[in-house]
């Protein structure tokens, strides 16, 4: 069962959560930070010699014990002994009477101690003992600073949703996803497994979700191999896989709550089930564009029978408590279209097609209620009347959370954008694709899962936090485990540590050493958020290049150098812009604890690049909704390296800021296109388009604003063929000094979503 840890049981676990937290300088580097933590002498050498003990005949204990001695084997290369005998080592202990998943943990020179009531508890405490064993870096036996640690989580719901229906992963990908989980004491996996454009889990009694609705074309010129033949992707996972998943998550005391979207992002359901839809005139295959579909299940009971069947299959693949049904985004056009389900709103006394929606939930509820289940949905089952057991999961910010806990329904928080992971972790031009707004693991960890709006009473509602990464834009899994981590360990601190325990610099001091067991297992993860960006621009009365450095770690320090050499502790620390002549070499790192953490960066700087702003840097000229997106093109046969650029589809539109314009009479500009497959309702009829003066559309260069003067236009012509990046170059009318420069493109059709990837100033002298 998953629920809320009361600050009452916190307080049982040692008697000291109202101590101050510890000094950061002497406190285990553990992430989640524990609730209490007391220095003692002496270390533990913790070697191949060390057996681990565990009770007799304790299943969940070898368990614990299992995976504490493979994280070992996997991060120092020692294989450690296990035996249920009594003895020196690490010992796995029962103890009685303790909250769900709390541990206390004893190192001293003699051994160390793990003692919990449940199999979460000791799991955990190994999980803390192993953090312990890998703070310092490197493989081999290992000195343990003696501690005492006491323990327990903060919430009981510790999650991560991981969406498998946009981008398919593979089976072999959840498994070691759930692995990394259970290091950081996460016990949710919500599994978004159906939606508008892919069903991913097999149903025996209706294999055309699989084998229509699981596959699809791909959007733009990637859709089609080197002779034009349309490229299906897609995948499903069978019921054995599903079965292995669950175990395997069980194992490691994860859940797997599985999500089957209703009444909306129903797309493949209804292509691969016609009699499903709501509507007549219905798509022949799965839609690649990506947004609100308008496609709503209708209300017919054969449709309920449908869905009571497939979550009977669910429910026999999933033991979780609650089952997951959406409830998002359901436009309601299509039932209101729909002269039959009007009919049957008036026979039901439903008022409006939201309170048919809470019909529909409740319905549904019933069901999983009868057969032991709860029922959790996204915060739009609110609308039109809650249904009477449901878990509200508040993704439109918090205030679905507010609302539920105030009606009494427990709930879970998982706002965006904060806890949304699709986002990019910085403004570097070397950031993958995903949603435009960034959110760093500093603005993840500065979440607060406590809203003041509520009572304590009401508060004890708030199941626990959990963080998203829908796949609309992250095509790999080497992108997916890069935009998870660290900002789940982030999380996980949120979900699991008492509030006296959050403190940024406190947790990006024990940051490094987190990245460190990243690299030893073999995890990917970001580092581009914490490593320095450079930024260029001419200094004023041409004194030369003026370099800005900058990152989004908001801790430690930058050091550099401009003469190309190495960036060591005695490097210049970072302050202000600092001006360098053209041909500088420029090498920059974060330091940390007096450490360099993430890649040293390099560049070679020149005039030209100081009026060079890619799509990263430019302005946007409103903020509708902005994405970072590859362009179309496809796959060539050495790499699958596309441009990312950064667009607000609802009005593709640009402003270089202060541009220097003195002496500059000719613009270079690359530029991509991306196929307008983005289902945004009645936006789409208000996406500006500006009127065209040659057949194919430019690139327009105004002076001060969008509507000042046109100074310059280049033909978009050479680029209409090109599913690339193309390079365009044009004159502008000369001007003197800095003016904003807005660059927008005319044409005749939101399709395709022309967009800048750079511009260049320069002169015929130099171009």
């Amino acid at each position: 069962m998953i629920k809320t840890i009361s600050s009452a049981v916190v307080l049982s676990v040692a008697g000291l959560m109202t101590v101050a937290a510890p000094s950061w300088a002497q406190a285990p580097s553990l992430i989640p930070a524990p609730v209490a933590a007391t220095p003692a002498e002496g270390v533990f050498r913790l070697d191949a010699a060390t057996v681990v003990r565990i009770p007799p005949g304790d299943a969940e204990a070898a368990r614990a014990a299992a995976y504490f001695i493979d994280l070992i084997r996997r991060t120092r290369g020692l294989e450690l002994a296990v035996s249920d005998a009594p003895g020196a080592g690490i010992v796995f202990e029962r103890n009685e009477g303790g909250a769900e998943d709390a541990y206390g943990l004893a190192v001293g020179p003699g051994g160390a101690t793990i003692g919990a009531s449940d199999f979460g508890g000791l799991l955990y405490g190994g999980v803390s003992l192993w953090q312990l064993a890998t703070a310092e870096a490197g493989q081999g036996a290992v000195e343990i600073a003696a501690t005492t640690i006491e323990d327990a989580p903060r919430f009981g719901w510790r999650g991560l949703m991981l969406d498998s229906a946009r981008h398919f992963q593979s089976i072999e990908m959840v498994r070691d996803l759930i692995d990394v989980m259970a290091t950081h004491k996460l016990n949710v996996l919500h599994w978004h497994l159906t939606d508008d454009q892919a069903w991913r889990l097999e149903i025996n009694a209706y294999p055309r979700l699989t084998e229509v609705g699981a596959w699809r074309q791909q959007a733009g010129a990637a859709g089609f191999d080197e002779t034009g033949e349309p490229l299906l992707y897609g995948g499903f996972y069978t019921q054995d896989q599903v079965r292995e998943i669950v175990a395997y998550a069980a194992a490691l005391n994860i859940t797997v709550v599985p999500e089957i979207e209703m009444p909306g992002h129903a797309l493949a359901a209804v292509v691969a089930y016609p009699e499903l839809g709501s509507v007549e005139d219905l798509p022949d295959a799965v839609f690649t564009d990506w947004g609100v579909f308008p496609w709503l299940f209708n209300i017919e009971d054969g449709t309920f029978e449908f869905l009571e069947t497939v979550l009977d299959e669910v429910m026999a693949l999933f033991p979780s408590e609650y089952i997951h049904i959406g409830g998002d985004e359901a436009v309601k056009d299509q039932w209101e279209a729909n002269a039959h389900i009007q009919a049957r709103m008036a026979e039901l006394g439903v008022a409006d097609e939201n309170e048919l929606q809470s019909w529909f939930v409740r319905r549904i509820e019933r069901h999983l209620n009868a057969n032991g289940r709860r029922l959790i949905g996204w915060d739009e089952i609110l609308e039109g009347g809650l249904a009477p057991n449901a878990t509200v999961m508040s993704w439109r910010g918090i205030d679905g959370a507010i609302e539920a806990a105030r009606m009494g329904h427990d709930t879970v928080l998982t706002p965006a954008p904060v806890l949304y992971f699709d986002h990019r972790q910085s403004h570097s031009p070397d950031e993958s694709p995903g949603r435009g707004a960034v959110i760093s693991t500093r603005d993840v960890y500065a979440f607060d899962p406590a809203p003041d709006a509520l009572t304590e009473d009401q508060l004890d509602h708030i199941l626990g936090v959990q963080g998203n990464v829908w796949t609309e834009h992250i095509r790999t899994e080497e992108r997916l485990w890069d935009k998870l981590f660290p900002r789940m360990a982030a999380v996980a601190e949120l979900a699991w540590s008492p509030p006296h325990v959050n403190d940024w610099a406190g947790f990006a001091a024990r940051l490094p050493d987190q990245l460190d067991r990243y690299e030893a297992l073999g995890v990917t993860h970001a580092t581009i958020w914490l490593e320095p960006m450079l930024s260029l621009d001419l200094a004023e009365d041409d004194a030369g290049i003026a370099v800005a450095l900058s990152n989004e770690l908001g801790a430690g320090e930058i050091r550099y150098t401009t003469d190309g050499g190495d960036v060591t502790s005695d490097a210049a620390v970072y302050e202000d812009a600092v001006i360098v002549q053209s041909g500088a070499v420029v090498r920059a790192s974060t330091w940390l604890n007096g450490e360099p953490i993430g890649r040293e960066r390099e560049w070679t700087v020149s005039a030209r690049d100081a009026v060079i702003r890619t799509s990263h840097q430019l302005a946007q000229c409103t903020g509708g909704l902005v994405l970072a997106l590859e362009d179309d093109a496809p796959r060539g046969p050495d790499t699958d390296e596309r441009a990312v650029l950064v667009t607000d589809i609802l009005n593709p539109c640009w402003v270089y800021e202060a541009a220097p314009l003195d002496g500059v009479t000719m613009v270079t500009a690359h530029v991509g296109s991306h196929p307008f497959n983005y289902q945004v309702g009645a936006a789409r009829d208000s996406v500006p388009l500006h009127p065209m003066s040659t057949p194919h559309g430019e690139l327009e260069i105004r002076l001060d604003n969008c509507e000042g003067p046109l100074i310059g236009a280049l033909s978009l012509t050479p680029a209409v063929d090109n599913d690339g990046i193309t390079v365009l170059t044009g004159e502008i009318a000369p001007q003197d000094g800095r003016h904003d420069l807005c660059l927008r493109f005319t044409r005749d059709s939101v399709d395709p979503i022309w967009a800048v990837e750079r511009i260049t100033l320069g002169s015929r002298e130099r171009p």
